[in-house]
């Protein structure tokens, strides 16, 4: 209720001016949510921070306001409370009036910015040579949840993959294969993930213990930064193999992505030297180029350098993400970097966006955002791992919760004594894995770590995907019943007069602000909350009042409120990455 709670505002303010004069214009009346809903739906509280200035008690301030005050088309009238609070309670009609007009809007009353935006997400980002796992979950989700939000309100989102796809692990990994696979080297789909991963881990062994092999994995670096046409091609094949992995975990988990890797930017990494140089930020230190930071210090308390081109004249993470940074503010135009990765780069991102700070290349109207994310537990709340002790692949992940979600579902149906085809099983059991560790992931705050837990995520009872999957498909199953095709439902048709029809009313209401807040502050969990909290309420009123049993016009009304929480929970579901069922 974002334009309601702007109307409040604007009159509450015209308010002050008329009982105190136009010295006030200007002053936030400080209008929130109740606290309680028992004393109204907002409360404004200036009169308490105007009792200073005014020299009156805040109840006299507030009472000085309400005589002024005109929201009669909207609420009650307004009472006071306490020590001087504002009372604010909306009118059955006015809700009404605007359930019958979200009802029309294929966007539930959620507006489109009005200032739309070029914005860059940045998530996912896994490494050639190497298979996605447990550790790529939180960025692509989240990353994905953040691209969709920002998309529906109208923002022009471009979704960037930055995978690791160049420096001196292709060296390893190249020089490793002419020795023992050559035909890796030449021939696609010569090796799969399982062993491409396998021999780079041999590979590394070897580099980290035999100086020769170090100096031959070199040279395949400087061939490779060469253009060598034999190396390149190597090269190719290797990031296409992986490629090809990737993809289908990004089309079991429904992501869109645009690569655009570390060797994008190859080319671009001299300029950002030589630029910093010229701005007089780069200092030699020990043969390497750095620049050194304004609140970092090393463990003997010294300022800590970044290093923009080490001592042999190569280039790390940091000059790739400085010139990445640079294409996205030039070439992409973009107003707003987002950058969704694990909490422990905090400092790495801290790092080089001072450094482009310090170099002047952020114009004003450019924002960069860290989004930072906590690690995955397992049960015993030590990281994710398998019984051995290895990092679980996402791909293991994602199937077992299918497989899970498949055998709790064959198991409902026996005790049910229901009867569908496997084609249905196969399906629900996909949706509801997938989601269900999608919903996992989001629902809890992106800061914090959380403990993965195949039991609570595909429980059908509590704040879980399959909760919500099953609330809608209920709606979807009212509609069956009944024969009713909710799009022929009349306007103007919402009459609330049960209290559990005006807590999901004013509920479905507030979808545009809780949209609004991630938007600005990045969190999904907020809409997760709200979703929960409006399946939770829709269950009380489907307990409490009878639907399709209930009279005219309540009857109709009643369906209308049905058709709204399951449209709006399939677009809050929607805008998280997570397919509805119309049955379960």
């Amino acid at each position: 209720m974002n334009a309601t709670q702007e109307k409040l505002k604007i009159q509450l303010e015209q308010a002050i001016v008329a009982a105190f004069g136009a010295d006030f214009a200007g002053i936030d009346p400080i209008l929130v949510s109740a606290s309680n809903p028992k004393f109204g739906d907002y409360q404004a509280n200036v009169a308490l921070s105007l009792s200073k200035k005014k020299g009156l008690q805040p109840r006299a301030i507030a009472g000085a306001i309400v005589d002024k005050l005109d929201v009669s088309e909207i609420c009650e009238p307004p009472e006071i409370a306490g020590p001087g609070f504002i009372n604010l309670k909306l009118k059955t009609a006015y809700l009404e009036a605007q359930l019958n007009k979200i009802q029309a809007d294929p966007r539930l009353g959620v507006p489109a910015a009005k200032t739309p935006k070029r914005e860059i997400v940045d998530f996912s980002s896994p490494n050639i040579a190497k298979e996605m796992h447990v550790g790529h979950l939180r960025s692509t989700i989240i990353g994905d949840a953040i691209a969709r939000i920002l998309d529906f309100l109208g923002h022009d989102v471009l979704r960037l993959n930055h995978v690791g796809d160049w420096g001196t692990q292709f060296g390893m990994l190249i020089a490793y294969l002419r020795e023992v696979y050559p035909d890796a080297l030449t021939t696609a789909n010569a090796l799969d993930i399982g062993d491409l991963v396998s021999f780079y881990r041999k590979a590394k062994l070897r580099f980290d213990a035999d100086a020769a092999f170090q100096e031959t994995a070199r040279q395949e670096v400087v061939r490779l930064q060469a253009g060598a046409e034999d190396t390149l091609h190597a090269w190719k094949l290797l990031c296409e193999q992986s490629r090809r992995e990737f993809q289908i975990i990004y089309e079991l988990l429904d992501i869109k992505l645009t690569e655009r890797g570390e060797s994008f930017y190859n080319a671009l990494l001299p300029k950002v030297v030589e630029d910093l140089d010229k701005s007089g930020l780069l200092v030699e230190n020990q043969g390497a180029k750095c620049v050194f930071l304004e609140g970092f210090t090393n463990r003997e308390g010294e300022p800590l350098p970044l290093i923009v081109q080490k001592s042999d004249g190569g280039y790390n993470y940091a000059t790739t993400d400085l010139a990445s940074l640079r294409y996205r503010i030039q070439q992409d135009e973009a107003k707003r970097i987002i950058y969704v990765t694990d909490a422990g780069q905090g400092n790495h991102f801290a790092q080089f966006f001072q450094v482009a700070r310090k170099a002047g290349w952020i114009p004003d109207d450019v924002e960069l955002v860290h989004v930072p994310f906590g690690l995955v537990l397992g049960e015993d709340g030590k990281k994710f791992k398998t019984r051995s002790g290895d990092t679980v692949r996402l791909r293991d992940l994602l199937d077992e919760a299918v497989s899970r979600a498949y055998g709790d579902l064959k198991t409902r149906l026996q005790k049910e004594e229901r009867q569908e085809t496997e084609e249905f099983i196969n399906e629900v059991a996909r949706v509801v894995g997938i989601s269900a560790v999608k919903y996992a992931d989001l629902s809890q705050n992106r800061t914090s770590n959380y403990i993965f837990s195949y039991d609570k995520m595909l429980d059908l009872k509590g704040n879980t995907a399959p909760y919500m999957l099953y609330v809608y498909a209920r709606i979807q199953g009212i509609s069956r019943k009944g024969d009713i095709n909710f799009k022929e439902l009349g306007n103007n048709a919402v009459l609330l007069q049960h209290e559990t029809e005006l807590a999901l009313a004013k509920y479905l209401l507030q979808l545009d602000e809780v949209i609004s807040s991630v938007e600005q502050d990045l969190l999904p969990n907020r809409l997760c909350e709200y979703l929960f909290e409006l399946s939770q309420k829709f269950n009380q009123f489907y307990d409490r009042c009878p639907i399709l049993q209930a009279e005219e016009a309540q009857r109709t009304s009643r369906l209308v409120l049905c058709d709204l929480t399951a449209r709006t929970l399939k677009l809050g579901l929607s805008l998280l990455g997570i397919q509805v069922l119309e049955r379960m």
